[in-house]
């Protein structure tokens, strides 16, 4: 615990600070999809403008969107993911997988996965990089500062 406020360490909670709030996920799938440009993704998204600024201004600032000048009169900007913000990727087919398995009857967007000569629908699953084993097997007691004692 945290000596000082008796909160729990933890990396969720850390991520959560960028990520979690509304619309934040939504412009990152965009991006995913790479649609670029401000307008397409407040179409998208239907996020309020003002809303959509600010979080794109977090997700820059924490390093996951960079934003790059494509015109100069006016001054217009598209947003790219960074490698920091690929590495999200792996939470957006996630939450994906999820609402396909237990919140929707139909699948909105399935991902075409492997060689572009013998592609598959994509059926993410998240793995141990180590044993290769889906990570929600062989789970162990946690351990670390942020671990319940």
């Amino acid at each position: 615990m945290n000596a000082d406020t008796g909160v729990r360490p933890c990396s969720i909670a850390r991520s959560m600070e960028v990520l979690g709030q509304r619309w934040s996920l939504l412009v990152l799938r965009e991006l995913l999809f790479e649609n670029h440009r401000f307008d397409a993704i407040v179409k998208a998204t239907g996020a309020p403008r003002d809303i959509l600024a600010t979080r794109l201004r977090t997700l820059e600032a924490n390093g996951l969107v960079e934003r790059r000048r494509y015109q100069d009169r006016p001054p217009r900007f598209a947003y790219h993911l960074t490698a920091r913000g690929w590495d999200t990727a792996e939470v957006l087919l996630s939450l994906m997988a999820f609402g396909d398995r237990h919140l929707s009857d139909e699948r909105p967007v399935t991902w075409q996965h492997g060689q572009p000569d013998h592609p598959h629908p994509l059926d993410p699953v998240l793995t141990c990089r180590t044993c290769g084993e889906p990570a929600t097997e062989g789970l162990h007691e946690p351990t670390g500062p942020g671990a319940p004692r």
